[in-house]
């Protein structure tokens, strides 16, 4: 049995596992749609279970970003998201904001997706994974 430091759910951390540098990872709400090309590790089990934040949080600890992209439309339809979000990086971070569209069509290239249950819009995200040395 793994230890309980990190994540438990054995898919999304062999994602981790096999993300390398500048590879995306997408933190999903329960509603953006997955590409078919795109892996899916679905943790949604009711709305706003799991919470996205505490998904992104589960993922952060186990992966070096260098970039994060997020929809233009957080900033005002869910500012509070917007602004938790912000704040679990450092202010050196490269923040990229770009319409929901384009957001779209960004996570064609990701290397997977991580669905949670969230309800609250535009909770969405792009993790461009770094380096760790």
């Amino acid at each position: 049995m793994k230890s309980t430091n990190g994540i438990l759910n054995s898919q999304l951390s062999k994602v981790i596992a096999e993300t390398g540098h500048t590879d995306y990872l997408v933190v999903t709400d329960a509603g953006l749609p997955i590409p078919q090309n795109v892996e899916r590790v679905d943790l949604s089990i009711l709305p706003y279970l799991p919470r996205f934040l505490d998904v992104l949080k589960a993922v952060l600890s186990e992966v070096v970003v260098e970039k994060i992209i997020l929809a233009e439309e957080v900033k005002t339809v869910s500012p509070e998201m917007n602004r938790e979000i912000l704040s679990l990086f450092p202010n050196d971070i490269e923040v990229v904001y770009m319409p929901h569209v384009e957001f779209k069509k960004t996570t064609k290239s990701a290397r997977a997706a991580i669905r949670s249950g969230e309800f609250t819009p535009y909770a969405n995200i792009i993790l461009q994974a770094g380096c760790a040395y």
